[in-house]
């Protein structure tokens, strides 16, 4: 990707997360990077990239250098001012000193146990259903997916873009879109909902705070 190209897609991104601030509850963070063993081999370096207030979600998978790795996203969270969560781990959360945790839809009930104990909690959502019973849990968000076409193996057909929208516009519980969210099509959903995505984050480091 050329330098002018970055420069494009870094500008779209900024507008859409100014679009998210511009509704969203302050506490949470207008976007999310989610990290993949296989997708993102360098989240530190992804990491770096985003903007202060921004928020990392690692996923470790059962990996064997996930205390290490998180110890490193937790330090890099607080140098840079990001949110960082760990998706259902909540005792290595608690070890490294996390924000918060995000549970799986089925792993949602486990939610209960740890409320109080820190500032964020998310959850995953595949329908209607999913997003009302995340909300009744009293879980801050749900990520709901997948929005647009993905590469991820695990992605099921999109919903769309519109369809997404009614949804969210629907339900005054936060919602997170997932799912093929690029720099190009973010501006679509952003008026409605936060912003996650694995991959597609280019240029986007900046210097100060987003939110006004």
């Amino acid at each position: 990707m050329g330098l002018k190209h970055q420069a494009v897609s870094a500008r779209k991104w900024r507008a859409a997360i100014r679009r998210v601030e511009s509704h969203f509850p302050s506490h949470l963070p207008p976007l999310l990077f989610l990290t993949d063993p296989k997708r993102t081999p360098d989240p530190i370096g992804i990491a770096e990239q985003l903007p202060i207030g921004s928020g990392i979600l690692y996923r470790h998978f059962g990996a064997d250098d996930r205390w290490d790795m998180a110890s490193q996203l937790a330090d890099l969270a607080r140098r840079r001012g990001l949110i960082f969560l760990i998706a259902a781990d909540p005792k290595l959360a608690l070890e490294v000193g996390a924000h918060g945790i995000h549970w799986p839809e089925v792993r949602l009930r486990e939610s209960l146990k740890w409320h109080g104990r820190f500032r964020l909690q998310t959850a995953s959502a595949h329908s209607r259903s999913a997003i009302v019973r995340a909300a009744r849990m009293g879980v801050d968000a749900a990520l709901v997916s997948t929005v647009f076409p993905s590469r991820s193996p695990s992605a099921g057909q999109p919903i769309g873009g519109l369809r997404f929208r009614r949804l969210a516009q629907a339900n005054p519980f936060p919602l997170y879109a997932l799912g093929g969210i690029n720099a190009d099509n973010s501006g679509q959903v952003a008026d409605v909902a936060g912003l996650s995505a694995v991959s597609s984050f280019t240029g986007l480091k900046s210097d100060g705070p987003t939110r006004a």
